[in-house]
């Protein structure tokens, strides 16, 4: 496990990044947070602040001086800041792209320049777009269904192009739906988890895009950190400057997943058990089904995830309601 080292993470106070900061705290490295608070919160960092290993750099990656300022005396990187959601890039692709494809070119050239050991960073199981192969596997994607996609499929291509061109090792890693503790319910691009809770508490009825035969591989954070550790930490050559799928390898669809999270909610309020389901047309650019091979990051990584969407969805609700999700308003 990587301990002692000084580490950046980009977009630091987000959710999967707060969860990334505490974990290498706990392993007794030194923290860099970049982050622009665009989309990321101070409530998610606030019990990090005061640690004499945590230091916070508010600042943006389309700012190349604040990329540099940030990956002083950095060895390693972790690179979680993007702006993310297939809608908002439909609805807003211009910032989309400044943000996930010319703030990557900026943090890379930083890095390079730095000369930090390794470049750790966030894909998307959006790049596999339309290809109709299942599982999926790393080799075989498809054409791009959003500007999302394609802004995530740029950054695997910029990140190979830096290690064949500059020696910057680079491990990218295709994140599969990822849910857990402080990921933020509100908002109109609010990930499906956490919006469908807010709105069970609420006594709201949850609505699916589709007849909610669309199926993910829901990923808890646990074994997001545990598969970033492993990028950060590994010795093995051949794991480095290539891509991961990072998932549990399962699959459920959205009907399943609203049927657990009613049941683990049903335990705290039971009154959730008889709200009823609501259906709307589906959203442009989402991908039908996601369902992810992990054997690459299994051999390569030595990734074993440990937390199936059940278990992750039972930690993940008994962590929001502790946190008192009931009293906030969408």
């Amino acid at each position: 496990m990587i301990q002692n080292s000084k580490v950046l993470v980009t977009g630091g106070a987000g959710f999967i990044g707060s969860n990334l900061c505490e974990a290498l705290l706990n392993l007794n490295n030194k923290v860099v947070c970049l982050d622009n608070f665009a989309t990321g919160k101070h409530k998610n960092i606030e019990q990090l602040i005061s640690k004499p290993n945590f230091e916070l750099i508010e600042g943006d990656i389309r700012n190349f001086a604040d990329c540099k300022k940030a990956v002083d005396g950095v060895e390693y990187v972790l690179h979680q800041a993007a702006l993310g959601s297939v809608p908002r890039s439909m609805a807003d692709p211009l910032t989309t792209n400044a943000v996930n494809v010319s703030g990557f070119l900026n943090m890379l050239v930083a890095a390079k320049e730095a000369k930090v050991k390794r470049f750790v960073y966030a894909c998307s199981s959006s790049t596999y777009g339309d290809s109709p192969n299942m599982p999926k596997i790393e080799e075989v994607i498809g054409k791009p269904l959003s500007p999302y996609a394609v802004t995530k499929y740029v950054n695997e291509l910029y990140a190979d192009v830096f290690q064949k061109s500059y020696g910057l090792d680079t491990i990218g890693l295709r994140y599969f739906n990822v849910f857990g503790r402080k990921q933020d319910p509100n908002g109109p691009y609010a990930a499906v988890i956490p919006k469908f809770v807010l709105q069970l508490i609420n006594h709201e009825s949850p609505i699916i895009n589709g007849n909610g035969e669309f199926s993910r591989d829901f990923t808890y954070i646990d074994n997001v950190i545990q598969a970033n550790i492993l990028a950060l930490s590994t010795e093995n050559k051949e794991a480095l400057n290539t891509i991961y799928n990072i998932a549990y390898g399962g699959k459920i669809t959205l009907n399943h997943l609203v049927a657990h999270i009613k049941n683990f909610l049903s335990e705290y309020d039971p009154l959730i058990t008889d709200i009823d389901i609501r259906y709307t047309v589906p959203r442009l650019g989402d991908i039908p089904h996601s369902f992810a091979s992990v054997e690459k990051a299994k051999k390569l990584l030595g990734y074993v995830p440990q937390y199936d969407v059940k278990e992750g969805l039972q930690k993940t609700i008994e962590w929001y309601w502790n946190a008192n999700l009931k009293l906030v308003t969408p």
